[in-house]
């Protein structure tokens, strides 16, 4: 499992999660949000920086609420 900071745009948070791998730009995840309901969030950056420990990387995400969540209606389809 891969421990990674995510840095919420949507509600100004940051929590950390775990993941089998880690997503990359332009892919959505569900992440639960303050209210307890579950969430679609699209990943806007990613980068990996230096833990103030050993020789290791973290993982950093910065996500947006998908925007289809923000006004309730479906998002629409890219052909």
């Amino acid at each position: 499992m891969i421990e990674v900071e995510i840095q919420n745009e949507t509600y100004q948070s940051q929590q950390r999660l775990r993941f089998s791998a880690v997503p990359r730009i332009g892919e959505g995840i569900r992440l639960q949000e303050p209210s307890g309901f579950w969430a679609s969030y699209d990943v806007l950056d990613l980068w990996y920086q230096k833990a103030d420990f050993g020789d290791v990387w973290v993982p950093y995400l910065h996500v947006r609420k998908t925007s289809g969540e923000l006004s309730g209606e479906p998002a629409p389809l890219v052909s």
